[in-house]
């Protein structure tokens, strides 16, 4: 994915309805072999995290750049290999040929951690370190801290007030504007460096170009809006903002096996809990719905063209056997609430590539309204259907009512 290089050979791979092996076909055989104004950029910077979403987007990265030094070894488009060539800066009429991937990417591909000396774990930092070292990218890891703290110094002495976490006292507002300091400031640090890591590492003069950044935010989390608006999800291009969190997973282990790309080191990160390192705490971040159930969600926003009664109706059928009627409908309101008053910030989202038909692309495949009513016609219909059902209306149905 993500080709500016020309002309990049196609992969055929075996046929196959599993949904990884469905996205890592759309990846091979989708070369982006012009894009647009980003055709003499130097390559690509990506924020690593070290969670399963920029690792997803750093995989598609190496998966780019196996496919590269196919098309190079075949010789059957020698343009590749040219492109190759101003991409990296060479001479014209220079003798380099890449070797591996890895080689590849230390000249295009550079990632970042930027950790919180409090907040970001070891894990995070050791899997996101370990992952640029397998692909071959130039990493950095260093700490935010610096210009973080100083943030927060220049609101208080202008304000008065000094924000804190919530376990330390503060309130949930100054809980959220903390963690929104911290995603913000990467943002900023992400494009300082994109524009500079060329120079930084001996881009000849007179070569062109900066580094494209490339933004991790999944289709789940931009339904639920579960990402600060204008942070690291803002970038040049998102290559997994067409993908749900279950879909990318099984992307995920289909590249770490052997007979695919071999990164055995993916279990790591399909393992590890998720967490946005955003606040001090000790255990696992909740968003009130999960991953599972975001996708549902999506799946029937979407493809099936359901609002929210249509959503509930049908869930009725799906999750019925574990869930009762009501607590279906407090599921789907709370989804519907949190979409609808988060609606803002798709209009800004990065544009990503379009994947599958759930895909969340604001002003360009999922056109929405801006705003959005307050949903009560619905939950009253609800709500009369439920109380129509009398006590079936607060439990799940068994398997033997349901087959009779």
């Amino acid at each position: 994915m993500l080709f500016v290089i020309s002309a990049t050979a196609h992969t055929t791979l075996t046929p196959t309805h599993t949904t990884a092996l469905e996205i890592a076909e759309k990846l091979n055989n989708r070369s982006y072999t012009d894009y647009g104004n980003y055709r003499k950029q130097a390559g690509f910077f990506l924020p690593l995290s070290g969670g399963i979403d920029s690792c997803a987007t750093a995989v598609i990265v190496h998966s780019m750049t196996r496919l590269i030094l196919k098309s190079i070894r075949s010789g059957e488009n020698p343009q590749v290999l040219i492109d190759l060539h101003r991409i990296c800066g060479e001479e014209v009429g220079s003798t380099w040929e890449p070797r591996s991937p890895q080689e590849i990417a230390n000249r295009i591909f550079c990632t970042a951690y930027m950790g919180m000396e409090k907040n970001s774990s070891p894990e995070t930092r050791k899997r996101a370190a370990d992952l640029a070292k397998v692909i071959g990218a130039n990493h950095l890891d260093f700490d935010i801290d610096p210009v973080y703290d100083a943030q927060v110094k220049l609101l208080t002495s202008t304000t008065g007030f000094e924000p804190k976490f919530k376990m330390y006292g503060g309130t949930k507002v100054s809980n959220l504007a903390l963690q929104n300091i911290q995603a913000r400031l990467r943002m900023v640090n992400a494009y300082t460096l994109a524009q500079l890591l060329p120079q930084i590492n001996g881009r000849r003069e007179g070569a062109p170009g900066s580094l494209l950044v490339l933004g991790s935010a999944n289709v789940d989390e931009q339904i639920r809006g579960y990402y600060t608006k204008y942070d690291c999800s803002s970038a040049d291009i998102n290559p997994i903002g067409g993908i749900s969190k279950t879909d990318l997973k099984s992307f995920i282990l289909w590249a770490s096996k052997k007979e695919n790309f071999g990164l055995g080191l993916l279990q790591k990160f399909l393992d590890a809990p998720p967490t946005a390192e955003l606040e001090p705490l000790t255990e696992d971040y909740v968003q009130g719905m999960t991953y599972n159930e975001l996708s549902v969600y999506g799946r029937m926003r979407k493809i099936d063209k359901l609002g929210v009664y249509g959503m509930w109706e049908k869930l009725l059928h799906v999750w019925g056997d574990t869930l009762s009627p009501q607590q279906i409908y407090e599921k789907v309101r709370f989804f519907s609430w949190n979409y609808a008053i988060n609606r803002h910030k798709m209009t800004t989202v990065t544009p990503a590539y379009h994947m599958e038909a759930y895909g969340v692309d604001d002003n360009r495949f999922d056109m929405r309204p801006f705003l959005y009513p307050s949903f009560e016609w619905a939950y009253k219909k609800i709500e009369r259907s439920i109380k129509q059902m009398g006590a079936a209306g607060t439990r799940a149905a068994r398997a033997d009512d349901k087959d009779t």
